[in-house]
């Protein structure tokens, strides 16, 4: 195939565009200089695409009936077989529907990518098959998810197992009403505000993120790089350990890989106790606006249950908490719209592009009316401030992150571990479909003060269920210093093997 050359019209199309002020009869020039460019490009398009290989047999699976879905968790089912042996082997696993599992069909929640089928498979896909795992199929996720609700996939609201009507929380939503259900044993999810650990706290399992860049990220749809987390999900501390043990480690392929420690032991210590454990409990992490009574008591009463396990727990204040979220906020909305008009990819890493994804995202402003409110809310706030400000805000914050990291790193002189609540309050009920745009969005962004702050500083965090209320569990959340991982596994095992979450219920006055 060679390559279109560019006619007198494209280049006064994009003369025009960059400011270049071209005249219309210097453009004849320009043709003439650009054919050797074209020449290049030429070379590029004949050559063999650099691809993964994909070494397990699959089919693309079944679009699974409302009876076969109760939950609407499911996009499409199917069935891939790892090894016949290994850490993972006899577990079932589901993929959040960003994550590329080549001949089966992918969405990312959205319209836009209705009918795209990935050609390669996932880092993380081919590392958990050849560890023994079983993959069940792609679960739903908010649409390019956006959302820490589960009401906006273009496939409808994903219902909470433990109370229907409710949020299982998102974006990883498909994934949290099948660990909660107990039809996967694990599931991967994707992390860049509080994906994985919203539908932790919201359904009622252990969802990990790990410090940024632990687990490759190659060959999954990307929302901002500096954000994006591949997370765990799990309904015990026991398989998540496996899990990370299983996915951690450089692939050589994702740029988000930086310094990783050598051993990613994460089981060893799962039997330790509490003794040695040191935990702060953040005060800035409670009584926000938001926040109900019932999961601030539950999440600091199980602070003190730590202190019956041998643990040393006592109140930190780090000020700097309370406007993690609000650093987080330019870098996600500037970011998020500027790698999706990058066609999901932008440029200037080095690492695999996905470049089927990218051909099928490139026309996605024609379908952008279908976008939900909350991606419309992102995408105007992006450009609006991108174009105002050329990036400064963007940069600003990023540079902010330092400082609010070093805050965190400085309580970690007396802490092996911070403590707060997940998200303020309990699975909300899902919306009906005649919500307003301002009830949408509050409803898929009210969560995340607590969650967001540790995507910006990249420091591993995982919700564990410490109780429930009205039915509905409550989530508490470890955070460690990065690639402290261990420890948060240390004292999530123990509070899991001394009480019963479910039956530690909040009581109402």
């Amino acid at each position: 195939m060679t390559i279109r050359r560019p006619q007198h019209s494209d280049l006064l199309t994009s003369s025009d565009k960059l400011g270049l002020r071209l005249e219309s009869h210097d453009i004849s020039d320009y043709l003439t200089i650009l054919e050797d460019v074209c020449a290049d490009y030429d070379i590029v398009d004949s050559m063999t695409p650099e691809h993964t290989q994909v070494t397990y047999p699959r089919t693309p699976g079944i679009f699974p009936t409302p009876e076969d879905n109760p939950y609407n968790a499911w996009y499409v089912k199917t069935e891939v077989k790892g090894k016949n042996k290994g850490r993972l082997a006899g577990l079932k696993v589901a993929l959040k529907d960003n994550v590329c599992l080549a001949g089966v069909p992918m969405m990312n929640g959205s319209s836009t990518l209705r009918g795209y089928v990935p050609d390669i498979d996932a880092t993380v896909v081919t590392r958990l098959l050849d560890a023994g795992g079983t993959i069940l199929g792609k679960a739903q996720c908010e649409y390019f998810c956006v959302s820490g609700s589960s009401h906006t996939s273009a496939q409808g609201a994903v219902v909470n197992p433990r109370k229907a009507g409710h949020s299982a929380g998102g974006s990883s939503s498909g994934c949290a009403a099948l660990i909660a259900s107990g039809h996967v044993d694990l599931a991967i999810g994707t992390d860049q505000g509080g994906s994985v650990r919203i539908p932790a706290a919201y359904s009622g399992f252990y969802g990990m993120k790990p410090t940024h860049g632990l687990i490759p990220y190659t060959g999954v749809m990307p929302i901002e790089m500096t954000l994006d987390h591949v997370g765990l999900m799990s309904n015990t501390v026991e398989h998540n350990a496996l899990f990370l043990e299983t996915l951690a480690g450089l692939d050589n392929l994702d740029p988000r890989q930086q310094h990783l420690p050598i051993s990613f032991d994460y089981s060893s210590k799962l039997n330790k106790g509490c003794n040695d454990l040191r935990i702060g409990v953040v005060k800035e992490g409670f009584n926000w606006d938001n926040s109900e009574k019932d999961v601030d008591e539950s999440v600091r009463n199980a602070a003190n249950l730590y202190k019956s396990l041998g643990a040393t727990v006592s109140e930190v204040s780090i000020p700097l908490h309370r406007k993690g979220h609000a650093i987080w906020s330019p870098i996600a909305v500037e970011g998020t719209t500027q790698l999706l008009q990058g066609y999901n990819y932008g440029s200037n890493w080095k690492g695999l592009y996905v470049t089927s994804l990218m051909r099928a995202q490139r026309d996605w402003q024609q379908h952008a009316a279908e976008f939900p409110h909350d991606l419309k809310s992102c995408l105007l706030a992006g450009d609006y401030f991108s174009s105002q400000y050329a990036g400064q805000y963007y940069a600003k914050a990023q540079n902010l992150v330092r400082r609010l990291k070093a805050a965190y790193i400085n309580a970690f002189k007396d802490f092996d571990l911070l403590l707060m609540p997940t998200v303020p309050l309990k699975a909300p009920r899902l919306l009906t479909s005649d919500a307003s745009a301002s009830n949408f969005v509050t409803r898929a962004l009210e969560m995340n003060a607590n969650t967001a702050p540790f995507n910006i500083t990249g420091l591993p965090a995982m919700s564990l269920p410490c109780g429930q209320s009205n039915g509905l569990p409550i989530g508490m959340m470890l955070i460690a210093p990065d690639f402290k991982e261990a420890t948060i596994y240390q004292a999530a095992a123990a509070f899991e093997r001394a009480y019963d979450w479910p039956n530690l219920t909040h009581n109402k006055a």
